[in-house]
């Protein structure tokens, strides 16, 4: 729609008003990149509370020399109001500074932030950076061939009017079977070009395995429907065999013969269409089709790059497999989106010699890389130290080691062996993620390097306790932090019942996110046990520590034995460690035993050892180790000849294939006498199981008497608030009851800084981080003065929640009406300046995930206004008591620590505001022990009873 401006105007005042928005916005919230359109949402997206509204209003008048109507901060919905509004303004009075003309246009996005499908990113950087270089392919002599992102858009076309040709219907599933070539990437593009959805799959690496490579791709091919499956000329003869095994296949074709289309007719593609299926890796049982939008992939990526601060400056390096998620959109599909340069090389290369990946890195000056664990022990073992005497990895800034179990020992003997080449131990990221969601899940802060958690294992193993361990502890087990979740997902650990644990606690990993999954293609049986409620089961064991996520196993592959928890992984890299072991072809499970109804140990270990006794030694070795890092000896050691045990396509082991071989007898196995491993395993699991059965009867029982406790401190408290007529004694009366609750549940109060408090008699403005519905109560018995709570206007319209906050001093607020918000807003401002105290959380609610979320400016324009200081107050150990949707208490200490009074200057009243809300962040982020939570989206806090504006 177009506007005829004002001759006052100047003709781009579209783009100025975009910046001041921008600009606005930037202030509000700092760490975030804010890209406005003229149909923004101005709270919603861009994250305007009232007052931000209000100063941006400010602005405009100021920038364009008009005056505005006083309504138009509460009426305006999105920057489009606010250009009509400008249109139609009369001119600024005389004596008002007059407009800003020599404001700068918004450049042009150097990624497409606003692309909400994968063929819009292409389409974006084809129409403008047609020779931009997207992939190339490295070779030992030469640069190798390169693509770019137009040839990209060309061929990807023709591949959709070849897949059209053969009758593709929008929202079919083709399969993709090609190596790591540029016919791949056409091919997944012009699936997503002619509406179908992209089915990667492995093409066949070994003759030896071909029975069970093409079962295997069979299930997946029933499970997706794939009328059609594209492969290379070379793999056609093997992939035809599929057509008699698959009804649903009515053709294998050969990306030649797809070329040859011309001219497809794109049909329209939704945000919310299915992008790709990525079946699961099978580790664990069998391959599972995971349902991934444009929406969750695009949010990923940007979370993603968000988090590892990529640029188009950037050159990332990859022999990642384009089956797996962590090769197809970790690393091609991130490069796609950033336009940063992908340096890419085949699996088979790296495997062959894994130095091609390190020289790539060194002759494209590489700075971000991505592999997981068994890739670099594969470096360690496969590359001479003095081979490439030249090697320089100072380029490198993140190296990410994820998609399989992290070793810490692998890490420190990387990063000590391949110091000397100039890498950097800040570099090395230990991140976490998996294929229901989208890829990444967790990231460590960059620069940081990795952290590796030492824990005494016996609390660990019988308690699931992560209680660290003394620096000398010889037995304590070490977990690397995969840092934080990505901005926008959650993280939790819970029990057997779905309660959420305490940090340091052992339990199942769940997660909920834009990125995630909205289940498994045609099997509605495992998306039921992949939801509970809104969160997802990651399969993971794992713990929080500092709120990051710890990786301890795999749910199914723990081995419950003598009520002890066993983590295969861990003997399974210290048995493939011996001499005469094939490293990385362990594999350590539980098997039901029919006779005892108990899980039996078992390890088996390729080995092309064959004399009896090098053998015996061997088994005596395994036995011991695991005696050791387990506890007890295995039931079984079985010393297997190479290439025995099953694997996944990304070189996993597959415990769950190998467990059934084992139990179908297909390997050769000793046994203990069964009345023997009866008897023991009975005696000794008696205890563990009395312990853990009364931890959790505990937990219940503490729950149920807390909640009691306060169900009676609360009606008492209510009563004494109404009934005694001075309000000193109503403050007195309810830091008693409040102060006999802490003390019957047995939670310790603490407060430091009271000494930091302004007297008495002058009044000031407490802000106060937000965690749990506990913080309000526990501020009453803490603080020792009477405050006025600023609360949400929504409790006034209850009379038994109105009348107690109201004889306390409460001021309620607006927070979803914006005209009465302003309204309110300045009615604190009065409050403060005529002598009273008020207390704001300034998060505006809290939800579950810890951390401080970005801060309203009611608070702080209160302040600055009224002239009064504001006070830093930070709350630690409400949120583990009790969080956010959930009423089962636990126990916990909680801490209050009151910080320096900030004291306002002299200026204008929105910079010194802004100031402000900066310092009392950085201090309450200082004792808090929470991360920063600023980046993320707005408007997700959790309703309060303590809200603000």
């Amino acid at each position: 729609m177009a506007y005829e401006l004002d001759s006052r105007l100047p003709a781009d005042a579209a783009t100025m008003l975009l910046r001041v928005v921008e600009e606005v916005a930037a202030e509000l919230h700092p760490h975030r990149t804010v890209v406005a359109t003229l149909d923004s949402v101005l709270d919603r997206e861009l994250g305007f509370d009232s007052l931000g509204r209000v100063e941006l209003v400010a602005r405009l008048e100021q920038s364009f020399g008009v005056a505005l109507p006083d309504h138009l901060a509460a009426a305006a919905e999105t920057p489009r109001d606010l250009l009509r509004a400008l249109v139609a303004a009369r001119p600024m009075p005389a004596g008002v500074s007059g407009v800003e003309t020599n404001m700068m246009a918004v450049g042009e996005a150097v990624v497409p932030v606003h692309a909400e499908t994968l063929p819009e990113v292409l389409e974006w950087y084809a129409a403008r950076e047609p020779d931009r270089c997207h992939i190339r392919f490295y070779a030992d002599e030469g640069e190798g061939e390169v693509l770019t992102y137009g040839d990209l858009a060309a061929g990807a076309a023709r591949m959709a009017a070849g897949l059209q040709n053969q009758d593709l219907r929008p929202g079919e599933a083709v399969a993709i079977m090609l190596p790591t070539e540029t016919d791949y990437f056409l091919a997944f593009f012009g699936v997503l070009l002619a509406g179908g959805i992209p089915v990667p799959i492995y093409p066949p690496a070994r003759p030896s395995q071909i029975e069970d490579h093409l079962l295997r791709q069979a299930g997946i091919l029933h499970n997706c429907l794939a009328p059609l499956l594209v492969t290379s000329a070379e793999t056609a003869p093997v992939a035809r065999l599929l057509e008699e095994q698959v009804p649903t296949l009515r053709r294998v074709v050969t990306t030649g013969e797809l070329s040859e289309g011309v001219t497809p007719a794109l049909p329209l593609v939704s945000p919310d269409a299915v992008a790709l299926l990525q079946y699961t890796s099978g580790s664990t049982g069998n391959p599972k089709g995971v349902v991934l939008t444009h929406r969750n992939l695009l949010t990923n990526i940007r979370a993603m790059g968000a988090a590892a601060a990529v640029l188009p400056t950037d050159v990332f390096v990859s022999w990642l497999p384009l089956y797996h998620d962590m090769g197809l959109i970790g690393a091609w599909l991130g490069s796609l989106y950033h336009a940063m340069p992908l340096v890419l090389m085949s699996p088979l290369d790296f495997l062959a010699r894994p130095q091609r990946w390190l020289r790539a890195i060194h002759r494209y000056r590489g700075t971000i890389t991505a592999a997981p664990n068994f890739a670099y022990e594969l470096c360690l073992r496969r590359i001479d130290e003095a081979a490439n005497p030249e090697l320089n990895l100072n380029s490198l800034r993140a190296i990410c080691n994820g998609a399989e179990p992290v070793s810490p020992d692998t890490m420190r003997r990387f990063l000590g062996r391949f110091t000397q080449t100039g890498l950097r131990n800040g570099a090395m990221m230990p991140v976490y993620g998996l294929a229901e969601c989208s890829v990444g899940l967790a990231f460590p802060p960059l620069g940081r390097g990795p952290v590796i958690d030492r824990v005494r294992r016996e609390p660990l193993i019988t308690e699931g306790r992560a209680l660290p361990a003394a620096p000398d502890d010889p037995a304590a087990l070490a977990f690397v932090s995969c840092g934080p979740p990505l901005t926008g997902h959650q993280i939790r650990v819970v029990d057997d019942a779905d309660r959420e644990l305490p940090e340091r606690c052992e339990g199942r990993v769940q997660f909920r996110g834009p990125s995630a999954t909205s289940g498994y293609y045609r099997n509605p049986d495992a998306t039921r046990s992949l939801f509970h409620g809104e969160w997802l089961d990651t399969g993971d064991l794992g713990y929080l520590a500092n709120s990051e996520i710890h990786i301890t196993g795999r749910t199914k592959d723990i081995i419950i034995r003598a009520g002890r928890n066993i983590h295969p992984a861990e003997l399974e890299e210290a048995v493939g460690n011996l001499a005469g072991i094939r490293k990385g072809s362990v594999v350590v499970f539980g098997s039901l035993d029919p006779a005892s109804g108990t899980e039996r140990m078992v390890v088996a270990a390729e080995t092309r050892e064959t004399d009896s006794d090098a053998r015996e030694a061997l088994n005596v070795a395994i036995t011991a180790l695991a005696s050791d890092l387990a506890g007890l000896p295995p039931d079984d050691v079985l010393l297997v000849p190479p290439n025995t045990l099953l694997k996944t396509s990304s070189g996993k082991i597959r415990r769950a294939a190998c467990r059934k071989l084992y139990e179908g007898g297909a390997i050769s196995r000793s046994r203990r006498p069964a009345w023997l491993q009866i008897a023991a395993l009975r005696l000794s699991a008696v205890g563990p199981r009395l312990r853990r059965t009364r931890a959790a009867l505990l937990a219940d029982i503490f729950a149920a008497y807390s909640l009691t406790a306060t169900s009676v401190a609360a009606v008492a408290a209510w009563t004494g608030v109404m009934v005694l007529p001075r309000p000193e004694w109503r403050w007195g009366f309810l830091r008693r009851a409040l102060r006999l609750l802490a003390y019957t549940t047995g939670t310790p109060l603490a407060v430091e800084g009271l000494e930091r408090l302004p007297q008495r008699n002058r009044p000031c403005i407490y802000a106060v981080n937000h965690a749990s519905y506990l913080d309000a109560l526990v501020l009453i018995v803490l603080l020792p003065r009477e405050i006025a709570f600023v609360a949400k206007s929504e409790l006034a319209g209850r009379w038994f929640t109105r009348l107690p906050l109201e004889r306390i001093g409460t001021l309620f607020v607006e927070r979803f009406e914006t005209e009465r918000s302003i309204v309110d807003a300045r009615a604190m401002v009065s409050a403060a300046a005529s002598g009273r105290s008020l207390l704001f959380f300034p998060e505006g609610g809290f939800t579950r995930i810890p951390g401080v979320m970005p801060f309203h400016m009611g608070a702080f324009v209160s302040a600055s206004e009224a002239g009064v200081p504001v006070v830093p107050v930070s709350i630690r150990g409400t949120r583990s008591i009790l969080r956010a949707e959930s009423w089962f208490p636990r126990r916990g200490a909680i801490t209050i620590v009151v910080g320096e009074a900030i004291t306002p200057e002299a200026g204008d009243r929105w910079t010194v505001a802004v100031r402000l809300r900066d310092e009392t962040r950085r201090s309450i982020l200082r004792h808090c022990g929470e991360p920063d939570l600023a980046a993320a989206p707005p408007g997700a806090s959790h309703a309060d009873p303590m809200e603000t504006i």
